[in-house]
């Protein structure tokens, strides 16, 4: 299946000069969306994980169904202050100041393997600083899948675990 041909480009969203990749469109493709899960799911079947992670909000779409299908866990990564009790938190640096992303104290147990989703590879801030605060809980990180991959930014050049895309965009 061509999942670019479901995927809409926006053109200055969020601001002038991004071209924005929408998985909006895919979502309302049952076709399109089934074939995204089976995709991921034999990837992740094949990192024998845990746990599955999904980083807020689009993340979630893919994770929950996936941790159903393979009858897994499911925790959620999200922005500061979105999760009730405890929790564990990890800053990150962006182009132009910081950011903070937080699990459940108790989301994850030490030596447990987890794969971390998301919609998209861009710079790579939020998915690494995702598989460091999973790694600060003892987790190990076996993978992480992900729908689109701009490959032009590089970012996958500063992880060490796997990084499965679905589809690539080089400009």
């Amino acid at each position: 299946m061509n999942l670019k041909s479901y995927i809409r480009g926006v053109p200055d969203f969020p601001i002038d000069g991004i071209l924005f990749y929408d998985i909006a469109t895919l979502l309302r493709s049952p076709e399109a969306l089934e074939y995204c899960l089976d995709a991921l799911e034999t990837q992740l079947r094949a990192w024998n994980p845990d746990v599955i992670a999904g980083i807020e909000s689009r993340g979630f779409l893919f994770a929950v169904p996936l941790a159903q299908r393979m009858g897994l866990p499911m925790m959620m990564i999200r922005k500061e202050g979105k999760l009730p009790g405890p929790t564990r938190s990890f800053v990150y640096e962006l182009e132009y100041g910081t950011d903070t992303i937080e699990i459940q104290e108790d989301a994850l147990e030490s030596g447990q393997k987890v794969v971390i989703l998301d919609d998209l590879l861009a710079t790579g801030g939020t998915l690494a600083a995702s598989v460091e605060l999973c790694r600060q809980v003892g987790a190990e990180v076996v993978g992480c899948g992900v729908v689109i991959e701009l490959t032009f930014l590089n970012g996958r050049a500063q992880f060490d675990v796997p990084i499965h895309a679905l589809v690539e965009y080089d400009e």
